[in-house]
């Protein structure tokens, strides 16, 4: 009997935490990308984080296959440089602002840690009413 045994892509794992954590799903807005997915949040439609593949040589790494990446957004530029001299962190793939980071979804940072930074893009993304009342609370995730 052959046994075969299936392992969730960081792809998978992360759109899983973020159904579970944020009931958001992903949208897939480009004919052109079908595989970019974009989360965003349901009061203020502001993305909080973007999964696509692009191709290595576009992150400045070597090669032309294509790579999974999350685009998350950081707090202050300080935070987001700090990270992008670290292994798996690179400049925010075609986005605007200082802020936004790109992840290698290729095992090279640590699920634990993706998701940390998606909590923290959701935080620093969200309608500023929310953002208020949650510190106000003492509530760290939104």
């Amino acid at each position: 009997m052959k046994v075969m045994i299936f392992m969730q892509t960081y792809r998978q794992q992360i759109y899983e935490y973020i159904k579970e954590t944020y009931r958001a799903s992903p949208e897939y807005l480009w004919m052109r990308y079908p595989d970019y997915a974009v989360f965003r949040h349901a009061d203020n439609q502001k993305w909080f984080c973007i999964v696509m593949d692009v191709p290595r040589d576009k992150l400045g790494l070597t090669g032309t296959e294509r790579v999974d990446v999350l685009n998350v957004k950081m707090h202050d530029v300080l935070e987001a440089d700090f990270l992008k001299q670290q292994p798996g962190y690179l400049r925010g793939y075609h986005l605007g602002g200082n802020c936004w980071v790109s992840i290698l979804l290729d095992g090279t940072v640590p699920l634990s840690e993706i998701c940390a930074h998606i909590d923290e893009s959701f935080r620093n993304t969200a309608a500023k009413k929310h953002v208020a009342a949650s510190s106000r609370n003492g509530i760290h995730n939104v």
